[in-house]
């Protein structure tokens, strides 16, 4: 068990840590690089040689078939060797003057490719190449501009897309109420907001005003960057530059609920527990079965508000609506984000029940945002809902996420005790952990080099992280597989070599 130093105090970050920082990829930022604290790749040339019009297996990818829900892309074949349009200004040098050096860097790295276009599981760069994305740091459960999001959005823009704030507005009711048609029983009360670590501050100001002002979060849990929900996202090196954070947290062994219990009968009647159903930038921890309901157990035990954080593994991405469905656990307060969006706006929430609610319930000014429940944001939410409804999304993520796990187990099998250490996954959210963390940057810019993208894990160094779209075809599912493995003999060959 872990405490968090006293709110006096201030302790500068250290020149690692705000080297590591300032280059890292984010879930915000889409980058695909290893995490801070990865060895870097040994050539990061495989992916700028691509970028200039090297053609590997994503080049020739069919596209999804006509009766997928994602739009198809035009051409299956794209113009390979094609250069970058010469009429726009350097991207790199762009980014390098007016958005950041770090990232300027990693996007050189990349061979300064923009992305430009996108439609169900393709991304376009503007040198004509296109991307198969297992990636997205799981926003993308609908593909990417979902044709159903789309036009909802589209229609929103040409009538009404922001809010005066003074009136009631209709499409931020119908999507909280077609969202609390899916939380768990009793959560029918929905805070709109524009960001899951937005999501996070309200339900860290929640439990505040309740009077829970101790927190306790896990280690290896990811909750967000802005202030409070960094102060309960357990990794020092995003931590250590903006200390003090939040006084009186306190970080807890994941799937440990003695631990868990020691901690809140040290904060009886005055703790906020957070937690993720499964660790997503943890590496792809799944608990024990049961870990959760004694988690529940124990708040109501100590009386401690249970703040549930879905963000990621939500709507559909573990093959249940929630992944607290797995064990049927109600939490006080429920996060929503990353897929409530349907890939088109962002757009997040705080999922509560009327007691946990109460507060923000009776006075409407207590915790507000300028553009949160904006109408186009809400537009967008309620459309994915219904489109999930119509589609069956969650039941087919939970028969691809079989299918894909299995797959990805059998590719990895002839590199098992040696390079990859497991694999592993529910739904579509799958980890594969690799014996040294060198090989997660090496595979990153191999399967780029190739034409897929994946993600790293931020809290993990060593687990590469699988979030397809539940709307993968089979033919770019066996596309994704057999550039796996090639991918991996490449790798493989280098790092033993």
């Amino acid at each position: 068990m872990t405490v968090s130093p006293p709110s006096t105090g201030t302790t500068g970050p250290s020149s690692g840590a705000s080297a590591s920082s300032s280059g890292a990829a984010g879930p915000s930022s889409g980058a695909a690089m290893a995490s801070p604290g990865t060895t870097a790749p040994a050539s990061g040339s495989r992916a700028a040689g691509s970028a200039s019009g090297a053609a590997g297996p994503g080049s020739e990818t069919p596209t999804p078939s006509s009766g997928s829900s994602a739009p198809a892309s035009e051409s299956s074949t794209p113009r390979a060797g094609a250069a970058a349009p010469t009429d726009r200004p350097d991207i790199v040098d762009l980014y390098l003057k007016h958005i950041g050096s770090g990232r300027a860097v990693m996007g050189r790295v990349m061979g300064g490719m923009a992305e430009v276009r996108s439609e169900g599981v393709w991304i376009h760069a503007d040198d004509g190449r296109r991307f198969l994305d297992f990636g997205g740091y799981g926003v993308f459960i609908m593909g990417h501009r979902h044709p159903a999001v789309v036009e909802a959005v589209h229609r929103q823009i040409d009538t009404h897309p922001l809010a005066s704030r003074v009136f009631l507005e209709p499409v931020a009711a119908r999507a909280a109420q077609a969202l609390a048609a899916h939380t768990p029983p009793g959560l029918d009360y929905v805070h709109f907001v524009n960001s899951g670590a937005e999501a996070t501050e309200a339900a860290l100001k929640l439990a505040r005003a309740h009077g829970l002002t101790s927190v306790i979060t896990t280690r290896g849990g990811f909750h967000g960057k802005t202030l409070g929900a960094l102060s309960v996202t357990a990794n020092a090196t995003y931590q250590t530059p903006f200390q003090p954070l939040l006084p009186d947290v306190t970080q807890v062994a994941y799937d440990d609920p003695a631990d868990l219990e020691q901690a809140l009968a040290a904060r009886r009647d005055r703790a906020c527990v957070i937690v993720e159903p499964v660790q997503g930038e943890g590496g792809v921890r799944i608990p024990r079965h049961g870990y959760l309901s004694q988690v529940r157990a124990l708040c109501r035990a100590y009386g401690a508000l249970l703040v549930v954080d879905e963000i990621q593994t939500g709507m559909g991405r573990l093959g249940t609506w929630w992944g607290v469905d797995a064990e049927g656990v109600r939490p006080d307060v429920l996060l929503v984000g990353k897929g409530l969006s349907g890939g088109v706006v962002p757009v997040a929430a705080m999922a509560a029940t009327a007691e946990a609610y109460a507060p923000f319930s009776r006075d409407p000014y207590l915790h507000t945002s300028t553009f949160g429940a904006s109408p186009i944001a809400c537009a967008a939410a309620l459309a994915t809902v219904r489109a999930m409804e119509e589609e069956d999304t969650v039941a087919r993520a939970a028969a691809l996420g079989l299918r894909i796990l299995t797959a990805v187990r059998a590719v990895c099998a002839p590199y098992e005790g040696g390079l990859v250490r497991e694999v592993r996954g529910r739904g579509l959210l799958i980890g594969i952990e690799f014996a040294e963390e060198q090989a997660v940057g090496e595979l990153l810019l191999e399967l780029i080099s190739r034409g897929v993208l994946v993600n790293n894990s931020l809290n993990s160094t060593r687990v590469l992280r699988l979030t397809p779209p539940a709307v993968v075809e089979d033919s770019a599912l066996d596309l994704f597989l057999t550039t796996l493995g090639a991918a991996l003999r490449s790798t493989a060959d280098r790092m033993t070599s």
